[in-house]
């Protein structure tokens, strides 16, 4: 058993940790609760940004590049969204877990695109095609998303890749999330019934009663190169945000989980220093009363 002195120790380490920890959990609370609207307030415009597009690309007499299904498919893109920080529990190890499973599933060679710090350490320390990266940061915007939007949209027009897909955490509440890859490009859904990947990935899917009418000013086909690009640069930020709010969440249950742990741990060690001066003041007591009798005979 260890001395009542290295017990006293490990309990004010425990404590100072504990403090960090608790610190750290309510920085996240207030991060989580601030992304958590952000990503609420979006989704609605990202619904009905698809529902026009949907609309726009059911047009007979319209057709557009992005909109366009590759009969051969000979290289893929995957957007991998993690953190730039640890502390999260498992937010950054399952993401990646679900882009290694996809990759692996896929058949042909696939570019990776990273966002965030976490992810690209791991995917190119193990061995994958990182072919560029950006850091994560507490406030996203479009400006920051349009270099990632350019970078696969010019790969997907120039023909170096036919398939463009995304991975992220999909944030549903402060305590639940997760990992998912969604079709970017093209914006048609695939047939990926009997394929490797097809539960992995989820495809482009029209809700039902969105058939609206709607009329168009100038024509269709002239609105698609202007809604097309930045429908795709909406669906990167709107992951964006989801994996924002998932990782400050997911840092927030981690901290807490971590401080009454803490707290738990710090109870065991005051017993066992209590045992530990229990046994100290019993050893002194059988010292003297054995000196005690020693002089006395």
């Amino acid at each position: 058993m260890a001395t009542e002195r290295e017990l006293n120790k490990r309990i004010k380490s425990i404590k100072n940790i504990s403090q960090v920890t608790s610190a750290l959990a309510a920085v996240s609370a207030s991060k989580a609760s601030r992304a958590q609207r952000q990503v609420e307030a979006t989704r609605n415009y990202a619904d009905k940004a698809f529902e026009i597009l949907h609309n726009l690309a059911s047009q007979p007499e319209v057709e557009h590049p992005l909109l366009t299904k590759r009969a051969e498919i000979k290289n893929a893109a995957l957007i991998v969204v993690s953190g730039d920080r640890g502390l999260c529990g498992a937010y950054n190890t399952s993401i990646i877990q679900r882009v290694e499973t996809f990759i692996k599933a896929m058949n042909v060679p696939v570019e990776v695109i990273t966002v965030g710090r976490k992810g690209r350490d791991l995917l190119i320390r193990r061995g994958y095609n990182v072919v560029a990266t950006f850091d994560n940061t507490d406030s996203p915007s479009i400006l920051r998303i349009n270099p990632i939007a350019q970078i696969i949209t010019e790969d997907y027009l120039s023909g170096k890749v036919d398939e463009v897909f995304i991975a992220y955490t999909d944030f549903i509440n402060l305590v639940t999330r997760y990992p998912k890859v969604k079709q970017l490009l093209p914006f048609q859904p695939l047939d990926l019934e009997g394929t490797a990947i097809s539960d992995y990935v989820e495809t482009f899917k029209a809700k039902e009663g969105t058939e609206s009418s709607y009329t168009y000013e100038p024509q269709p086909a002239l609105l698609l190169d202007a809604v097309v690009p930045r429908f795709t640069q909406l669906q990167i930020f709107q992951s964006v945000l989801e994996a924002l709010a998932s990782e400050h969440s997911a840092r927030m249950v981690a901290m807490n989980n971590a401080t009454d742990n803490a707290a738990e741990l710090v109870e065991i060690l005051t017993l066992d220093r209590n045992k530990a001066r229990q046994a100290s003041i019993t050893s002194e007591i059988l010292d003297i009363v054995g000196g005690a009798e020693a002089l006395a005979g």
